[in-house]
């Protein structure tokens, strides 16, 4: 799988295997480019999320696949075909809209019948197909109620079910679980994810939460300004960003800027000297940001690694607690797990936090500049 947003708008490298390749792909509303010059293989089978804040081009890239924009330029392959000229209904994708779209005047099963019987699937076939997704989704047994009855994470699930029936090629999800509470939200992320799995078919996922973005997919692409920032793992993405931007998006992150001193070595503002793994440093000279998450700092020395500060905020958030100290080299923010009690650290004390130089990253520092 390979990304390339930078022009000329070559094609990725071919994949043995992909549902969904970008080439070059625009999109322009007036002046505004929303999404410029993108290309992206998408592997067959996988979760992949489209993520980055509002107005970044992901909605617009998604729409684009589903045939609801037509794009300025570049081409869109589903399974090696073109499909940039065709109209949604002749492409071999479905997609799940946040706002559900059931028709509320038909029953549950001619809801998820709909795109069968337009289809010309009769009788018995019909029916078992209908079945079967209601059941992958959960719901067998209420086909004869209508949308009204059902909850909204239920209606969720039909219009899932509705867009599974078809078998299509790829599945979108257009910001599915917009509408539904938190509680259930995390409920029907796993849910999504479990059915991913079960069906094999590719899902891409558009949303803004990288909470939602970690949890369910596989693989993840951030966005930002029309153009891919990142490609990669959940984990991959989180622990070694390349920019500041991705380090930022994708969780919290504490960005100190400092001089390379040598080749595993960076020297920060206030004096402090920083080790870091040499690979991280790939060549890099003159000004650069360090970066390091709250959680892999730990209170106390014991690591390569330290800087002192004073507490300057604090706040309990359940599983831990999230403190901010004032250090020369800058703010910074630790994560302490609330696994004992008398553990609280008080305004105003004065703290050292040690951390792996494993745990450290770089960008530049430009990009790091706040």
């Amino acid at each position: 799988m390979t990304v390339e947003a930078a022009p000329p708008p070559e094609a990725p490298a071919a994949s043995a295997e992909y549902d969904i390749r970008l080439i070059g792909l625009t999109k322009r509303f007036d002046d505004v480019v929303a999404v410029d010059r993108i290309s992206l293989d998408i592997d067959r089978g996988h979760f992949f999320a489209l993520l980055g804040p509002s107005g970044c081009g992901k909605t617009t890239t998604l729409r684009m696949i589903g045939g609801f924009e037509e794009p300025t330029e570049g081409r869109i392959e589903l399974g090696g075909v073109d499909v940039a000229p065709l109209p949604p209904y002749k492409r071999d994708v479905n997609t799940v809209f946040q706002s559900y779209a059931l028709f509320p005047h038909l029953s549950i099963f001619e809801n998820v019948a709909f795109g069968l019987r337009r289809r010309g699937v009769k009788g018995g076939d019909l029916r078992k197909r209908v079945i079967e997704s209601l059941e992958l989704v959960g719901l067998a047994g209420l086909e004869k109620r209508k949308p009204r009855q059902l909850s909204g994470g239920q209606q969720q699930r039909i219009a899932l079910a509705r867009a599974l029936v078809n078998r299509p090629r790829v599945l979108l999800l257009d910001e599915p679980l917009g509408a539904l509470d938190l509680k259930l939200r995390k409920e029907m992320q796993l849910e999504l994810k479990r059915i991913q799995h079960e069906v094999g078919i590719t899902f891409v996922h558009v949303t803004h939460d990288q909470e939602e973005a970690m949890t369910m997919a596989d693989r993840i692409v951030i966005m930002n300004g029309g153009h891919i920032e990142q490609l990669g793992t959940p984990s991959g993405l989180y622990e070694q960003p390349r920019t500041a931007f991705v380090a930022g998006f994708l969780g919290v992150s504490n960005l100190l800027e400092g001089t390379v001193a040598g080749e595993d070595r960076v020297t920060l503002t206030d004096g402090t000297a920083v080790q870091v793994p040499r690979n991280v440093l790939a060549g890099r000279t003159g000004t650069v940001s360090i970066g390091v998450r709250p959680e892999k700092l730990r209170i106390g020395g014991g690591e390569a690694n330290s800087l002192a500060g004073t507490v300057t905020e604090s706040a309990y958030i359940g599983v831990s607690t999230q403190y901010i100290l004032d250090t020369p080299a800058g703010p910074v923010t630790v994560y302490v797990q609330n696994d004992r009690t008398g553990g609280q650290v008080a305004t105003g004390e004065r703290l050292t936090l040690s951390w792996s130089p494993d745990s450290t990253f770089v960008v530049d520092a430009e990009e790091g500049a706040q």
